[in-house]
């Protein structure tokens, strides 16, 4: 190729010992003799320069050390699909088979034929191909006309990551004879995008899943592209440096995901312009640097009007410190799922107490950090918060009469659910708020009642037994009383809080005070 390189090389993505480059210059380079590429690294550490020499600049770079200077022999310009797909697949092994010859029957006459079953067995395999994936494999080009229809129509998921795509023309070029086409991976490819609008109509009319991480998309060249994807339901953008700067008309309103991760000059007022995409359940937000949110429609103990179809956020990896982000999420109506992994409110020592604390201030929450949240789970983390916070709610003017019960605006405002939670329980009594000295056996004894429903001769009795025992050695204590093997035992407990209700406590590995038995509680054993 290097003797056919002209001024259009500019922009062309190239490969040069297994790292990627863009070409940002063609030409001589004085004082040394003979033609160079001017190239800026994907990673900017293989590089020595910005682009200049001995003080002329020949070509610009983002980082410092992102240039170098190559020989045109010593970079790997790519090649077209179809060629890298029967590299990718082997298929030119067989191709060397067909060289052999066969003697077949026409008519009363025997005619060579040179490997005539191969080449039918291969244009097969090639046709019959739904999954493809060329991640890697320097694909610069859709190459001849038709060739990618009449040889694999059928593609339906394929991965085009990290190769030699340097212009959105060239996808379409790809993707507008692959009619089934589904799922798009062009993660990696340094792409440009020409100022006319979208692509070919029908091009992406099946496209469901478009991965763009890494290509250098704006988020203005996405809604210029977006009029030609229809049916969208799945959107990466991860690590582009986007920033959203309108509100997304007419375009994007199939998509059901959308991934902004690592695009870290995304704000809370950005997230905003994409807030009323009628198909949002997903949203993925992870290290993007966020760390406020309100939702300025809405007040304490409202749903906001924004995202009302969102049902799972990701944001893990960012700067969340304060609980009035997570009361902020409470608002979102449909909201089921949540990770906050990883950032400074949930990192500590008190990560379980800050789990319950995420489950209490989410009222309809059913799944944390990928954790499902049980009935159980929900119910002890509920009456925990509701007793953490009891004094300061009694202090803000909380009080057990309905009438007299006028929490101040600031203790509302830092705990929106708390009113709704002592609706649920009940307020939280006196002895409930009594300071508590932890470290002390005798203040983490709960004295309970322990009843056999099903054996009417045995006597009510009562234990005093530490919250910290576990399921399991509550049944070894039970199954020495009763002589029964613990095996056998099946463990619930009533509350006079909750008359009527009876909650199983289902692990044996876990605490009664995992499940929240109190002083006062009564313990069913059955066999």
């Amino acid at each position: 190729m290097t003797d056919t390189l002209t001024s259009d090389v500019i922009g062309q993505r190239v490969e040069v010992n297994g790292e990627l480059a863009t070409v940002c210059f063609y030409g001589i380079v004085p004082p040394v003799a003979g033609l160079w590429l001017g190239v800026e690294w994907d990673n900017p550490e293989r590089g020595k320069h910005d682009g200049s020499h001995e003080g002329t600049v020949y070509f610009k770079c983002r980082h410092p050390t992102g240039g170098s200077f190559i020989r045109p022999n010593k970079a790997n310009f790519g090649v077209d699909f179809l060629t890298a797909l029967k590299n990718r697949y082997a298929l030119e092994e067989e191709a060397e088979a067909a060289g052999k010859e066969h003697l077949v029957t026409i008519g009363n006459k025997p005619v060579e034929t040179v490997g005539f079953d191969s080449i039918i067995k291969q244009q097969s395999q090639l046709s019959k191909l739904q999954e493809v994936s060329l991640r890697n494999c320097a694909v610069n080009c859709a190459g001849d006309k038709g060739g990618i229809a009449e040889a694999c129509p059928n593609i339906r998921n394929l991965d085009l990551s990290k190769n030699l795509l340097s212009l959105w023309d060239d996808v379409t070029d790809i993707a507008d004879q692959l009619g089934h086409l589904e799922v798009l991976n062009l993660s990696e490819n340094k792409l440009r995008f020409s100022r006319e609008p979208a692509s070919p109509a029908g091009t992406f009319s099946a496209l469901k899943v478009l991965v763009l991480s890494r290509t250098g998309i704006t988020w203005a060249e996405v809604l210029r592209c977006a009029t030609g994807w229809p049916v969208l339901e799945e959107l990466y953008l991860a690590a582009n440096n986007i920033t959203i700067l309108e509100r997304p008309n007419d375009v994007l309103q199939t998509v059901k995901l959308l991934d902004f991760s690592s695009n870290q000059s995304i704000d809370e007022n950005q997230l905003f312009l994409i807030a009323y995409l009628p198909r949002l359940e997903q949203l993925i937000l992870s290290d993007v640097g966020i760390s406020s949110l309100h939702f300025p429609d809405t007040g304490i103990g409202c749903k906001t009007s924004m995202f009302t179809s969102l049902q799972y956020l990701v944001v893990n990896d960012n700067q969340i410190s304060r609980w009035s982000f997570i009361n902020e999420l409470d608002k979102l109506e449909s909201l089921q799922a949540l990770s906050c992994l990883r950032n400074p409110l949930t990192a500590g020592s008190k990560a379980e107490t800050t789990r319950q604390f995420i489950i209490a201030k989410i009222g309809q929450l059913e799944m944390l950090n990928k954790c499902q949240i049980l009935p159980e789970e929900r119910r002890g983390a509920e009456l925990d918060y509701r007793k953490a916070f009891g004094t300061e709610w009694r202090k803000a003017g909380g009080h057990q009469d309905p009438d007299r019960n006028r929490p101040s605006a600031e203790f509302r405002a830092a705990h929106p659910r708390y009113q709704s939670l002592c609706l649920k329980y009940g307020a939280p009594e006196d002895g409930e708020l009594k300071t508590q000295q932890p470290f002390l056996l005798k203040n983490q004894l709960l004295t309970l009642k322990i009843k056999c429903p099903h054996q009417l001769d045995q006597k009510v009795i009562e234990k005093q037994l530490p919250g910290s025992m576990t399921v399991q050695k509550v049944k070894g204590m039970l199954s020495r009383l009763l002589r029964v093997p613990a095996s056998d035992l099946l463990l619930s407990y009533e509350s006079p809080k909750m008359p009527g209700r009876e909650i199983e406590l289902e692990s044996d590995q876990q605490s009664l005070q995992f499940y929240s038995v109190e002083n006062g509680d009564c313990l069913l054993v059955r066999w």
